[in-house]
């Protein structure tokens, strides 16, 4: 959410943004709601203090129809003090629904552009591998291998699921493990978090009221399970007042994510790249509001997760992300894309994504600088690595004419120190 106070000072800046973001919000619309509900606060207030001094008035009158008259005017005092509470019970509403759907302006140095086609490629790494054979899909070499099973995962779900088995499950763990550990080295503090969690936690951290439709709900407890560890652990400390000397805050955690995939029918049917369940460790952190701390946390954030591509000996690509496919709440945004053979295409692997306040007013999370100043913080998040999508390069690259497939020696450990799956 955007802080009302900049919207009604500079109302043209935001007007931009919802145009750049293709967010269809009216501002005037939310301007108007907003004048209205002052005006009527205001009054509110004018009429408190006029009972107040009405009451005192009345205590003195001594004499019986002036002391009637008094007594009428203040109920129409209590009358229209009514009228105004309902007025302002339906206008506040209104207004924060609103106010959701205002987009964050970009960073300056964002593209500006309408869809993913006018996103900015940042920087290359590695070297894509050319195979002195006719390479297989990672399905194919799963099946063969035994260690991908399709067809047991739509028996038992539904369409967009799988069976990791044996060594599929085991190099499943071993990356998110990996991920994991290297993030804890760094200093990330490690969580084990929920994902079932109240609607408030999707609210404020920006999935709802957009991104609904993509999540599975429990109806009958209230809650919803998560498309990414995000969401908890954004809220972790939502409602509370943290000393500066506290932050950043700096988290990892790793938890099964579950998305519906909703309005994707026919789009990325085929193998382990769009499923409706999968695995991500992620990182998060939540710092004071300094622009320029902000931007040295986010390239922290972005740099980590290439070291772990890197570890992994996979190609890459970094892409800055236009303001037309950044979505409402994201301040700046990078996505590092891996080189997967078999869509003969660099695929979102890892999003980078700085929120500035949005979450955090959302959330109501802030901390008190040490001059007892009271402050929104400011709050952004990365994938570290999501399973099995990075399962999908990790095979393919490293396979073999034999159909057997190398480890990453940065895996070799979490794999009983072996070096090939055969």
């Amino acid at each position: 959410m955007i802080d009302i106070r900049n919207l009604r000072e500079n109302s043209q800046r935001y007007k931009t943004a919802c145009l750049q973001k293709g967010c269809k919000v009216d501002i005037d619309q939310i301007l108007n709601l907003d004048r209205e509900t002052l005006k009527a606060k205001q009054e509110l207030q004018d009429i408190a203090t006029q009972k107040n001094r009405a009451g005192k008035a009345i205590a003195k009158i001594e004499d019986a129809n002036e002391r009637k008259q008094a007594v009428q005017e203040m109920g129409k005092l209590k009358g229209r003090e009514k009228t105004l509470t309902e007025a302002i019970a339906k206008l506040e509403p209104e207004l924060h629904e609103l106010l959701l759907l205002v987009a964050m302006p970009p960073h300056p140095d964002s593209p500006i552009g309408r869809d993913e086609s006018d996103n900015v490629e940042v920087k290359r790494h590695g070297e894509i591998r050319q195979f002195d054979f006719e390479p297989k899909d990672h399905i194919l070499l799963g099946m063969e291998l035994g260690i991908i099973d399709v067809e047991r995962g739509v028996k038992l779900s539904g369409t967009r699921n799988y069976v990791l088995r044996g060594d599929g499950a085991m190099l499943h763990r071993a990356v998110l493990s990996l991920s994991h550990d290297m993030m804890v080295a760094k200093g990330f503090e490690p969580l084990t978090i929920p994902v079932l969690t109240k609607e408030v936690t999707f609210m404020g951290t920006g999935w709802f009221p957009e991104g609904k439709p993509q999540v599975y709900q429990v109806p009958e407890d209230e809650l919803f399970l998560v498309g990414t560890a995000e969401v908890p652990v954004t809220s972790l400390h939502m409602g509370e007042i943290l000393d500066e000397d506290e932050l950043p805050k700096r988290f990892v955690a790793q938890s099964l994510c579950f998305r519906r995939e909703a309005g994707a029918a026919g789009k990325d049917t085929y193998g382990l790249y769009r499923i409706h369940q999968f695995e991500k460790v992620e990182q998060v952190i939540v710092c004071k509001y300094d622009l320029e701390e902000a931007e040295k946390w986010h390239q922290h954030i972005l740099q980590n997760s290439e070291e772990l591509l890197q570890a992994l000996e996979l190609p890459y690509r970094v892409l800055e992300i236009c303001t037309g496919d950044m979505g409402t709440g994201k301040y700046r945004m990078y996505d590092i894309e891996t080189y997967m053979p078999s869509r003969q295409a660099y695929c979102e692997t890892h999003s980078a994504s700085n929120f500035l306040d949005f979450q955090a007013r959302r959330l109501n999370l802030r901390y008190r600088d040490r001059d007892r100043k009271v402050h929104h913080c400011i709050t952004m998040n990365n994938t570290v690595v999501a399973s099995p999508r990075i399962l999908i390069p990790l095979i393919e690259l490293n396979q073999n004419a034999d159909g057997s497939i190398n480890i990453p020696k940065t895996l070799q450990p979490y794999m009983q120190n072996r070096k090939r799956i055969v």
